[in-house]
């Protein structure tokens, strides 16, 4: 048993070494133009996801959806992330699609995080994907808003939908 300890300590010492290599050696290529490996995407999306889980718990969304807070929503929405995001008349945003990760595209899925998520991501940003905090920008009662606006996309009343509808 102790030796089987020491082949797997060594296993593991070894592939931490290689991967030491491989990034302080200029191997692997991170350009935004350039997909990331599987590998990178599962470990990536897998930090992100419990990051997320242990640092949003808690929070809970102090706002209803009423029409007031869905029309400001949608307003902080269009001034600060549709052009990323995209808008219903423009699901696929041009400028979103050349990020790497791809941008979501809200009104081609809806997010698929919780609201104490999604305000966390909003407020703080996720490292190297493009996605800012705006917590020197906004608010939080306007991400509120806008965490709230995103939830309820399907089903906004005609003065939140007017907002974002083609000018």
């Amino acid at each position: 048993m102790k030796k089987l300890l020491i082949i797997a300590a060594g296993i593991a010492a070894a592939a931490a070494l290689a991967g030491i290599v491989a990034l302080k050696g200029g191997y692997i290529d991170f350009g935004a133009d350039r997909a990331p490996s599987a590998l990178e995407t599962r470990l990536a999306m897998a930090a992100l996801d419990a990051s997320l889980e242990r640092r949003s718990e808690g929070l809970k969304n102090p706002l209803q959806a009423d029409e007031k807070t869905l029309k400001a929503g949608a307003e902080v929405y269009l001034n600060h992330c549709a052009g990323c995001h995209g808008l219903p008349y423009n699901p696929d945003s041009q400028f979103g699609r050349s990020f790497n990760p791809p941008v979501p595209q809200f009104f081609t899925e809806a997010p698929d995080m919780t609201d104490a998520q999604n305000f966390y991501v909003t407020l703080h940003g996720v490292r190297w994907t493009g996605m800012p905090s705006w917590s020197k920008t906004l608010g939080e009662t306007e991400i509120w808003q806008v965490v709230t606006f995103l939830a309820n996309t399907e089903k906004l009343p005609p003065a939140a939908a007017k907002v974002i509808a083609k000018p």
